[in-house]
């Protein structure tokens, strides 16, 4: 099979593969849906700002303040060249899940449209990971607004056949997954986000799974706002992205009070700087922004669509392999169909952490359970999965150890 990406080459810029698992064997690392792993591009860019750059940004008028504030802001700039959007409209958070419980918490100070108060309607799906349902699920326990949600099919699509009655005039947040991090499922979009607009309400995506992996556009997807994690995206841990539209943005009360974030302040009342600053109280995480920012220019460089075209052309093979396998039955779409590089799985009679830990005999780490996604997991009748994800510095090798120790795991459990 045919690949259109210098894996080898690609491999040689992450050190960690460079480490042996158990027993000598090499890492077959199939859990970036969790967290990716970083290039040598990001750590140098971490290095370089503790080492050449480190001062509090926006906060000293010296030259090194400069410096870091300048490399802090130029980060903000990659982010929103990457995502093609202004880049007064990119907030930077400590994470996706941060970012979406901003969103909840400013909604609910502010006033006018975007205020949700009793009786307001919030929409989420059961796809979603508890990052996109807790912080909409407890808005709507303090507020006495309604949480309203659209069903899964068992192929792992949305049942989309009473949209009207899930997405009525009371409507105010539409909160959805772009891609499912225990199916890799992608929703159809288009009649959802057209629902909300067409009775006012706005439109969050989440993005975790999808803009490390392919082209987004917010425009073409035309949403309101959206997250994504910098650690799925080949940047480090700490660092998120909240973007939304600046008409909406400014809007917003702030979801977080401080330093850096105000315009006036007194003894009893404050005004708030102008977007994004507004968002961003304290010292930022900034050395984490500048290692998202190599990070995006690292899978900018390799270009996102080869990245999808690759993944799926391992998501295939892996289908097909293990749907071959007797005893094996893998959850959600069963082929490249409207989905993503993420895979879950089930063996017969066995628990998933079992078969995790015969996997991690043979180097391939996966991750096993509900993934955060309870009430999906619940909805299949299931205690938990095996799942498989896949990345650009992912090959055929790795799909074959897969195969392989997947086997071994069955037949180990077979004969006791």
């Amino acid at each position: 099979m045919p690949t259109i990406l210098d894996v080898a080459s690609i491999k040689r810029d992450f050190p960690i593969f460079e480490e042996k698992m158990r027993g000598g064997r090499r890492l077959v690392f199939l859990d970036s849906g969790a967290t990716s792993q970083k290039p040598i591009a990001v750590l140098d860019a971490e290095r370089d700002f503790y080492s050449r750059r480190n001062a509090a940004v926006h906060r000293g008028s010296y030259f090194l303040a400069e410096e870091a504030s300048a490399a802090f802001e130029g980060a903000r700039q990659i982010v929103a060249n990457f995502l093609e959007v202004r880049s007064d409209e990119v907030i930077f958070t400590k994470s996706a899940t941060e970012s979406l419980n901003a969103l909840a918490v400013s909604f609910e100070r502010t006033k006018g449209v975007l205020n949700i108060g009793p009786g307001d309607e919030i929409v989420v799906s059961e796809l979603e990971h508890h990052a996109n349902l807790l912080p909409w699920q407890q808005l709507a326990k303090r507020t006495g607004a309604v949480l309203k949600w659209f069903g899964m099919n068992p192929d792992g699509s949305l049942d989309l056949s009473s949209i009207e009655s899930i997405i009525t005039p009371r409507c105010k947040v539409v909160a959805i997954t772009h891609q499912s991090n225990v199916l890799g499922s992608v929703p159809d979009l288009a009649p959802i986000i057209a629902a909300a607009h067409a009775v006012g309400a706005v439109v969050v995506l989440d993005g975790c799974q999808s803009v490390p992996h392919q082209p987004v556009s917010v425009e073409d997807l035309d949403i309101d706002f959206l997250v994504f994690s910098g650690h799925k995206a080949l940047g480090p841990t700490g660092i998120g992205i909240l973007w939304g539209r600046y008409e909406l943005l400014e809007q917003m009360e702030p979801f977080l009070y401080g330093g850096s974030m105000i315009e006036t302040v007194t003894m009893t009342d404050s005004t708030w700087a102008a977007v994004p600053k507004r968002f961003e109280a304290g010292v930022p995480n900034m050395a984490q922004a500048v290692g998202l920012a190599a990070g995006l220019t690292y899978l900018k460089d390799v270009g996102l669509a080869n990245i999808h075209q690759h993944e799926m052309e391992l998501t295939k093979k892996t289908l097909d392999g293990l749907l071959s396998i007797d005893g094996v039955k893998v959850i959600g779409p069963q082929d490249t169909k409207n989905r993503g590089g993420v895979i879950s799985f089930t063996i017969d009679q066995l628990h998933p952490h079992d078969v995790g830990q015969v996997l991690d005999q043979y180097g391939v780490a996966v991750r096993t359970g509900h993934h955060c996604a309870w009430p999906l997991i619940r909805k299949l009748g299931l205690m938990g999965t095996t799942r498989a994800s896949f990345y650009l510095y992912n090959d055929e090798s790795d799909v074959d150890v897969l195969l392989e120790s997947v086997v071994a795991a069955r037949d180990y459990f077979r004969k006791r």
